[in-house]
């Protein structure tokens, strides 16, 4: 059966390449019809995650996939967990419903083990190590550089990788620019958000309001989130400027019933943030960043019995857990460039709270479940690192390190090297090997929760990880990138069942054992033929030993078809398949491809200003793939909206 879909999968690519190129053959006529191919990311393209300075793409050896706001705004979404499903690597657990929770799995490694990022601060959870996005609008996203393996050379606790979320600059001119946007779809599904940026006097802002709600696509859920976002850039001199940023969001949530286990669940979220940053450039070869942050947010589950036989009574509470974090920070960072070097040397600083509260209804009192039970841990983090990009002729090395320490798990050092090789204007080759790791959730070492006792000695889960690829657009019309990577961990964190002992026998989170995770991914694109391009993904992964959900291996593949006259109209269709091996004891289907048609008009333009239509067909096959039965994802659904631009 394995072997079955791992062909499948393969055959699935391979075939849609043949074709690819065979239409190609067809369609190309003349040098003048056909674009000059170049590499997917262009020369002049900067990233900042791999090093925490701006460097090329082409200097970069660990596995990057940047994502623009023009690619957030030409499939429409509403979310990055709609974002991010669409890339190659990435599996996202989400039902599909509007702004719907969602777990985040890059190479197969656990949702702990990624690090989201926004503006610098650091969105996962202190309680489970998680990160929910539906808190983040998707309409500030200026990109989003993904890195897929440990980064923890750079960024600490992310041995499975970084998704590192970039907002929209502060307006540089007078004349405000912005754009005004709202959608509607089925069960009163809309998105409202309006964007401004300017200056007033010296000082450049940006700012974001926006409103998300829905009566649920499916069965009892539904979404309400509204999103406040601001930015401003100070010049104090020519060289220093100082930059502050505040947001808020509001998702609320009801996560639906779940006959299963005979209980409805609602989630009420709050996230509030505030950054102050200095950026000073000391002369042609030395700068400096200092920057601050305070951090906030607020989760709250409840669980109420749908009187089916085994919760209680229909309506009456069988648990409410309440998450209240804090953390606090700051970092600073010297930068040198000087002939051959771009070195970076910096210093992250942090300490976080956690206030866990778990009330117990009156069926799990009755199984020795305390009415209530209150926890207040911390966590204080330090690091320091140095990284180094040194470019020699076709070569690029990075050498990094970071030695990070912590108030629970103590020291680790994670050093890595990257190498790139350019082969020519057309070709790079890349490759890399890095240790990782990430420190265990709080409720794991310090809070515990429903029948979980907690584990003071819970040491870091660690990662010794190798990566190879290539980029090239040798072939005519023809963009390909190709990784394979292996992911060594040990002092996997597992569940020890019944483990915590006498008297109550909870569970108990404990180091146990090894994993790894072997790889690779394939992407391949067109240049536009008579406006019309194409693209495709495969990623596959082998687990060993299985995980604790019985995955041995899942593979995905994404296809697209693009339309784009360059004037006036866009349209796109999307596929995403995506095989979890999972335990038939979930009762899950995932064998269809989920289709997605995005088409976008522009109907009036007048030099700067513009207005289009936009229009989503979700689904348009009605496709299933969920991994459970209570969690079945939504079918043919559609929506329209207006957008104006200034």
């Amino acid at each position: 059966m394995k072997r079955y879909f791992i062909k499948n999968g393969i055959y699935i690519f391979f075939f849609f390449l043949a074709s690819v190129c065979f239409c190609l053959s067809a369609f190309a006529q003349s040098e003048e019809e056909m674009q000059i191919l170049r590499l997917f990311y262009k020369e002049k393209d900067l990233v900042v995650s791999p090093t925490r300075y701006p460097k090329p793409i082409s200097q970069t050896a660990e596995n990057i996939t940047v994502i623009t706001a023009k690619n957030i705004e030409d499939m429409n979404a509403h979310t990055v967990a709609e974002v991010l499903n669409r890339v190659s690597g990435i599996l996202v657990n989400f039902n599909q419903d509007f702004g719907t929770t969602s777990l985040i799995y890059v190479q197969s490694c656990e949702i702990k083990h990624v690090i989201v990022l926004l503006d610098g601060v650091t969105w996962n959870y202190l309680s489970s190590g998680s990160a929910e996005t539906n808190s983040i609008p998707v309409g500030i996203i200026e990109r989003i550089e993904i890195i897929k393996g440990p980064v923890s050379s750079v960024w600490g606790s992310s041995l499975g990788g970084v998704i590192n979320i970039i907002t929209k600059s502060a307006g540089n001119e007078e004349k405000p620019a912005g754009s005004i946007s709202a959608s509607y779809g089925k069960s009163a599904s809309l998105d409202y958000r309006v964007q401004v940026a300017s200056k007033a006097g010296s000082v450049g802002y940006y700012l974001f309001a926006g409103h998300q709600e829905s009566d649920g696509l499916r069965g009892s859920r539904n979404f309400d989130n509204t999103s406040l976002y601001s930015k401003f850039k100070i010049p104090v001199s020519k060289s220093v400027n100082i930059g502050l940023t505040m947001s808020s969001s509001t998702p609320q949530i009801e996560l639906g019933d779940f006959p299963s286990g005979d209980f409805t669940s609602a989630g009420d979220s709050r996230t509030f943030f505030g950054t102050a940053s200095l950026d000073a450039l000391l002369n042609t070869e030395f700068s400096l960043n200092f920057s601050v942050y305070h951090f906030k947010q607020k989760s709250v589950i409840t669980s109420n019995s749908l009187g089916l036989g085994s919760t209680g009574s229909a309506g009456e509470l069988y648990l409410d857990t309440d998450y209240d974090e804090e953390a606090t920070g700051g970092s600073g960072k010297l930068i040198w460039r000087h002939g051959i070097h771009t070195a970076v040397l910096g210093v992250d600083l942090s300490c976080g709270k956690l206030d866990q509260t778990i009330t117990a209804g009156s069926v799990l009192q009755l199984n020795g479940v305390p009415a209530s039970s209150s926890t207040q841990p911390d966590i204080d983090k330090q690091a320091i690192y140095i990284n180094d990009t040194i470019v020699i002729d076709r070569w690029a090395i990075t050498p990094s390190v970071r030695y990070d320490h912590n108030s629970i798990t103590g020291s680790f050092i994670s050093p890595s090297l990257g190498v790139t090789y350019k082969l020519g204007e057309d070709s790079i080759l890349r490759a890399s090997v890095a240790r990782g790791f990430t420190i265990p959730p709080l409720s794991w070492t310090s809070g515990g929760a429903l029948y979980l006792d907690p584990n003071p000695s819970l040491d870091p889960e660690e990662v010794w990880s190798c990566q190879a690829g290539a980029e090239t657009s040798f072939f005519n019309y023809l963009w390909l990138k190709a990784t394979i990577f292996h992911h060594d961990l040990k002092n996997a964190i597992v569940l020890d069942h019944y483990g915590g002992g006498p008297p109550l026998y909870n569970d108990i989170f404990i180091n146990k054992g090894k994993v790894k995770r072997d790889g690779l991914e394939i992407e391949a694109e067109t240049v536009p033929i008579y406006n019309m391009s194409m693209s495709v993904g495969f990623a596959y992964v082998d687990i060993d030993p299985t995980d604790e959900k019985g995955v041995s291996y899942n593979y995905a593949c994404n296809i697209g078809i693009r339309y784009d006259d360059k004037k006036s109209f866009r349209a796109e269709l999307f596929g995403h398949y995506v095989w979890w091996d999972l335990d038939e004891y979930y009762m899950e289907k995932h064998d269809d491809f989920i289709w997605d048609l995005n088409l976008n008009k522009r109907i009036w333009s007048k030099e700067k200003a513009a207005t289009e239509l936009f229009f989503t067909a979700h689904n348009i096959f009605n496709g299933s793939q969920y991994i459970h039965v209570d969690s079945k994802n939504p079918g043919t659904w559609i929506e329209a909206g207006i957008r104006f631009k200034f």
